[in-house]
């Protein structure tokens, strides 16, 4: 019997569209499942409040938890307030934060990218920079909006992987060069998170949970851009992927 695809559930935003309440989920993390992950796109929408995220999590195999133009709400990790104008989604604040331990715990593997990775912070008890250019030292990590998107979506600077880590095995180096569209950074890092991988300023650029049954992992830039293209970021994917369809075959 042929082994069925597995299906990794996308973590949706809550947005107004034409002044009616719309989910939403960015169709390159959508091709980047199904492309370099070989799994079945499955949408989690932003309503935590009436969901059994506990039975949400028995229908996957896989959870990505995407970026977004929103920013976890400061309350969350006891931060002071965004400055009047920032983006919250609260509804998906709601949603992802209480999901991403019981997948983690459950055995579910889990992936976060940018807003995912600052989730993942917050939700093992980390706290957020929201602005890291106007912090230390720090690099001033955003995009330049007013560019194209190939781009916004350029190389922008390297990391250093750590020793000893996946992200090290995966890209078989020491540093790989990424993209890097964030204004928000780890300040606290979450307990039982390990750094996998810092940009050349210090931040914090990918973790994974320790300890963790499966495949836990976060990273900070975006490596659904283009994925097919980009030999790590394929590996990354496939690595989520292979452990996804591992956890279909127990279930």
């Amino acid at each position: 019997m042929a082994l069925r695809h597995p299906v990794i559930g996308i973590s949706a935003c809550h947005r107004m569209v034409a002044d009616h309440p719309s989910q939403a989920v960015g169709e390159k993390y959508i091709r980047a499942v199904m492309d370099a992950a070989g799994a079945i796109p499955f949408l989690i929408p932003t309503m935590g409040d009436v969901l059994d995220l506990n039975e949400v999590l028995e229908h996957l195999d896989g959870v990505l938890f995407t970026g977004s133009p929103s920013n976890v709400d400061p309350a969350r990790y006891d931060g002071p307030a965004s400055d009047p104008g920032t983006l919250h989604d609260p509804q998906r604040d709601a949603t992802t934060l209480g999901l991403i331990p019981k997948a983690v715990a459950a055995g579910v593997p889990v992936f976060g990218i940018c807003r995912g990775f600052q989730e993942m912070n917050v939700a093992f008890g980390g706290s957020l920079h929201q602005k890291l250019h106007q912090v230390g030292s720090y690099l001033d990590h955003r995009e330049d909006d007013s560019q194209p998107l190939d781009v916004q979506y350029a190389p922008a600077h390297e990391v250093i992987l750590e020793q000893g880590g996946l992200l090290r095995a995966l890209a078989g180096a020491e540093r790989v060069q990424v993209n890097s569209l964030h204004s928000q950074g780890v300040e606290r890092l979450g307990k039982d998170l390990i750094v996998e991988a810092r940009a050349p300023d210090g931040v914090v650029e990918a973790f994974r949970v320790k300890d963790a049954p499966r495949f836990a992992l976060a990273v900070q830039w975006h490596p659904e851009w283009k994925v097919m293209s980009n030999t790590f970021s394929r590996a990354l994917f496939a690595a989520f992927g292979a452990a996804s369809r591992e956890r279909a075959q127990i279930r």
